[in-house]
């Protein structure tokens, strides 16, 4: 038996900024919104049903914000990892996501790693990896 990975739920204080933060760094839409949640897909993502398994599996994973209350005090456990392709510029997709409001984090990462830790606007960590090709 395999499940689809259907969903990645983020925890936000305002979930309709940061779907938005979001959906413009992975040049993602918003497929769905309302007052308890805002869906980011890629562009090709639909709604419509699929019939078999095969397309069932083969859908694309989306993001889903929901508003919290709470602060974020922790290190997050699960974080996305972005990797630009072999033909971008690495250093200037970092300065792009910099200049929108992501910042740089320190989690206990020694200099010289090959990826960078940042944060988005709400302070969730991710990582840039190392340009690749595949």
């Amino acid at each position: 038996m395999a499940l689809l990975w259907y969903t990645l739920v983020v925890d936000s204080h305002d979930m309709s900024a940061q779907a938005r933060w979001w959906a413009e760094t992975l040049d993602w839409k918003v497929g769905y919104e309302d007052d308890e949640e805002v869906v980011i897909a890629p562009h090709d993502a639909t709604g419509d049903p699929v019939a078999t398994l095969a397309e069932w599996r083969r859908r694309p994973q989306e993001l889903v914000f929901v508003r919290v209350e709470e602060t974020k005090t922790l290190k997050n456990r699960l974080h996305i990892d972005l990797a630009p392709h072999t033909s971008q510029d690495r250093d200037a997709e970092i300065t792009a996501l910099l200049e929108r409001g992501a910042t740089r984090v320190d989690v206990g990462q020694p200099d010289d790693v090959t990826w960078t830790v940042l944060a988005d606007p709400e302070g969730n960590e991710f990582c840039v990896l190392s340009s690749r090709d595949r």
